[in-house]
């Protein structure tokens, strides 16, 4: 799951909307938004971030959490090292290779030390 999508899956549960409500009041398929929200899609263009902002009826500060976290939100992350140093291509091999064995505490503390703590 996507940062975007738990905070949709969030707001869904909050408002007790169902996912097949949202995705027909939104006129997007069930499937579509199942995968956004599961990130097995790209992450969402700002049109349709905007929808959901407004079709939650979210205020400023809100709307601009949610572009940020559709913006952090590609399931698939190139990362172009070309003219970095040798280390610098080393942890994004790295990174790429073990990310899926590293448990919260350690993401969260990864975040936190690259000042992302805040973040959902």
């Amino acid at each position: 799951m996507t940062p975007f999508g738990a905070r949709v899956r969030e707001l869904r549960g909050r408002h007790g909307i169902q996912l097949k409500k949202m995705a027909a009041d939104l006129q997007v398929s069930p499937a579509y938004l199942s995968a956004l929200e599961h990130g097995k899609r790209g992450r969402p263009g700002p049109g349709f971030v905007m929808q959901i902002a407004n079709y939650f009826e979210l205020i400023w500060d809100e709307v601009d959490e949610l572009k940020e976290l559709a913006r952090l939100s590609h399931p698939r992350v190139p990362v172009e090292t070309g003219g970095l140093s040798p280390k610098a291509t080393l942890l994004a091999n790295l990174m790429a290779r073990h990310i899926s064995e590293l448990d919260d505490a350690t993401i969260e503390r990864i975040l936190a030390e690259m000042g992302f703590d805040e973040v959902r």
